[in-house]
């Protein structure tokens, strides 16, 4: 019986955040984000406790268990305070203000965030984890709380006075002293050499640990490789990719990647896996396999996908969040012993000692599996400072020797890995965040396109368009161009924001890239022009994350960071610049450049935070290209032409088709000249253009080949 059930429950029991959920059960008084926790607040004149986090947070975890069940610990927070819990994915605009306020006063920030507000909703004190009692010279949870308390009650004005200059500095944030400035090609020459300072020359990758993998900046590369030549950029992303595709990061035996590397090898990961790490990573490995024709690097991109496919897919076509990175230990790993529950444990799920593999395999199997996954007697993690993998090993492709590689060795290889799988399927699986998020969905969509663009298997573009067709059944409406953010239980539910609409446009123009459906680009049209009236700055320039019709939310940011994930107002600008030569828009050209101007000094100032800005840039410096197929889709002519085109790699383009009806017909509304153009001889036929101006046509993909390597930057 679940001890849970045994438990009284608090408001959150009525939510659907997975997250919010995992909280139900702690003794705290919890409430949702929302007017009645605010209107108790003022009514009580209590300080507000806010805790912002994640389900598959292994930092918010261990507080739950260290302070939130903690019986004596809930009854002074429910004595003392109104506390309040968020999950960040559902509600990034809660956790981007106080994140914004919680690094301008400790300098950093991270998850759970721990924050105090006034009734008012202003922040006065913040951090991240908190431990339970005073240890090492680091308060309790217990001490911080008596002394909040005591201030609050007994010295208001200091609390007013940190809570008033907070919010000023939130004010700045959102309303930074800035200057319009127009960036230029200099600032891509200046952004490359700053990445490749960066750069680690030993292990790949860029910074030192932890190490995170950042597809936005190799996005921006690969990119400047194709408009410079400088190899260099190229070489950078792809011995990166191939590193972390070899390391104990890369889920060897299901799939998929993990979250981070806690060390500079790319060793030992943070075992959580995020959607929207699965989808940047399978495109960027699609774009390197252009590149490079090597087919390690479609492999790696299928068997991401495959991963989503198998275990992050919801039946009816959408694409969940995330899969945590501790889980109970099965029962190969750590028997339990008798009247000792068993307790979970980061990467449990993962890793093997060497008596595990010698019981699931033969001895051949064994010889061969631990040569290349580099298997210890005693385990392989030799970054363990808290002992949690001690005996343990982390599977990673280890330097093998030159006659291990055979036909046969390849077979037993294989075989060994399958029998590892179906062993770890017994084992109990990581907690899985099933909500349905609308911009990580958007992302998914756009590497199963790309997938299908690059690849040529059916089967990906049939998953991008099932996740399509579900994220606009259930949380869209088409006609107005309106998004709710996350769908979960039959629950439709949270105001969209830039980053959703944003992100959901670009996977709409790609899926019309891939399979020329009409409809998806009138989608991206008609929730583009939506995103330009809820978020577009028409004053400065740029666009803000929210729409400010929520009260409670203090203050309009533009985000300007492209992190693990691009920004809003990145994609948001590409977007324009994508559409304004689709449907011939000289009015989003323009809000596209402006924007650019609004963010230039960012991106002269820091151009390592703003990878995804710069590829937007640098399809702005482009010359406007176009490539048209005239043909129906489904004709097998068509098809080999479309071959050629994404065989290559070229970023900076749009591809049309005139298939000579209600697609070319919607086209040519905004683009007279494309009603003109045909098939040759009535055989499908390419046109290669810059700015509407045309090479002479042909029906031949060799020649099409030729066409396409004048194609200039």
């Amino acid at each position: 019986m679940d001890k849970r059930a045994l438990k009284k429950t608090n408001r959150l029991i009525n939510e659907k955040s997975p997250y919010l959920l995992q909280h139900a059960f702690n003794p705290v008084d919890w409430f949702p984000w929302g007017f009645e926790a605010f209107e108790k607040a003022h009514t009580e004149n209590k300080p507000i406790f806010l805790s912002i986090g994640y389900s598959t947070c292994y930092w918010c975890h261990v507080m739950e268990r260290e302070v939130f069940e903690n019986e004596s610990l809930a009854a002074l927070m429910n004595d003392y305070f109104v506390s309040v819990k968020v999950d960040r994915e559902e509600r990034p605009d809660v956790d981007r203000v106080y994140m914004a306020a919680l690094q301008a006063m400790i300098g950093s920030g991270g998850w759970p965030m721990s924050m105090f507000l006034t009734p008012g909703l202003k922040p006065f004190f913040g951090a991240t984890y908190i431990p339970p009692v005073s240890t090492g010279g680091r308060s309790g949870f217990g001490e911080i709380m008596q002394r909040i308390h005591d201030v609050w009650t007994n010295d208001r004005a200091q609390v007013d006075q940190v809570s008033q200059r907070l919010g000023d500095l939130l004010t700045h944030i959102a309303h930074p002293d800035t200057t319009a400035l127009e960036a230029d090609i200099r600032t891509l020459d200046h952004a490359f050499e700053a990445f490749a300072n960066n750069y680690d020359k030993t292990h790949a990758g860029f910074g030192s640990a932890p190490k995170f993998p950042r597809p936005v900046v190799y996005t921006f590369l690969l990119r400047y490789y194709a408009r410079s030549g400088k190899r260099q950029a190229l070489e950078m992303t792809v011995e990166t990719l191939r590193r972390i595709a070899a390391s104990g990061m890369h889920d060897h035996i299901g799939g998929g990647f993990h979250r981070y590397a806690t060390d500079e090898r790319w060793h030992v990961p943070h075992f959580e896996k995020m959607l929207y790490d699965q989808a940047q990573l399978a495109i960027s490995y699609l774009e390197v396999y252009q590149l490079t024709r090597e087919e390690f690097f479609a492999e790696v991109a299928r068997d991401v996908l495959d991963y989503v496919l198998r275990v992050m897919t919801h039946p009816d076509g959408g694409f969940y969040s995330a899969e945590d990175a501790e889980s109970l230990p099965g029962v190969d790993s750590s028997p339990q012993v008798e009247n000792t529950p068993l307790k979970k444990e980061e990467g449990a799920f993962y890793v093997w000692t060497k008596d595990e593999i010698d019981r699931i395999l033969t001895p051949d199997e064994v010889r061969i599996f631990n040569d290349r996954f580099g298997m210890g007697e005693n385990g392989n993690v030799l970054a363990d400072p808290h002992g949690v993998f001690r005996g343990k090993n982390i599977l990673h492709i280890a330097e093998r020797r030159p006659d291990s590689s055979t036909d046969e060795s390849n077979a037993i290889f294989t075989r060994a890995k399958q029998k590892v799988f179906e062993a770890r399927e017994r084992r109990t699986k990581p907690h899985l965040d099933d909500k349905v998020l609308v911009s990580w969905n958007a992302l998914m969509i756009l590497a199963f396109s790309r997938a299908y663009q690059v690849l040529g298997e059916k089967r990906y573009l049939e998953a991008a368009m099932r996740a399509t067709r579900f994220v606009l059944d259930k949380l869209a409406d088409c006609g107005s161009g309106q998004l709710l953010r996350r769908y979960r239980d039959g629950e439709s539910r949270f105001e969209a924001h830039l980053e959703d609409y944003a992100l959901l446009v670009q996977a709409l123009l790609d899926l019309y890239e891939a399979s020329f459906d009409i409809e998806w680009l009138k989608a991206a049209s008609t929730f583009a022009k939506r995103q330009n009236e809820l978020f577009f700055d028409r004053k400065d320039g740029g666009f803000f994350d929210v729409s400010g019709n929520d009260p409670t939310i203090l203050v309009r940011t533009k985000e300007w960071y492209d992190g693990a994930e691009p920004t809003g107002n990145s994609i948001a600008i590409l977007n324009l610049l994508r559409l304004s030569q689709m449907i011939n828009s000289v009015e989003y050209e323009a809000m596209a450049r402006k924007s650019l101007a609004y963010f230039g000094q960012r991106l002269h100032e820091s151009p390592q935070a703003t990878p995804q800005f710069l590829v937007a840039l640098d399809f702005s410096l482009s010359k406007p290209k176009q490539i048209i197929i005239a043909g129906a889709a489904e004709d097998p002519g068509t098809a080999a032409l479309l071959r050629e085109v994404h065989s290559r790699f070229i970023p900076n383009k749009v591809l049309l088709l005139a298939d000579g009806a209600g697609g070319q017909e919607f086209l040519s509304a905004s683009i007279p000249f494309l009603a003109t153009i045909q098939m040759s001889d009535g055989k499908p036929t390419a046109y290669v253009c810059e700015n509407y101006a045309c090479r002479l046509p042909t029906s031949d993909p060799d020649q099409l080949s030729e066409l396409l390597k004048l194609t200039a930057v």
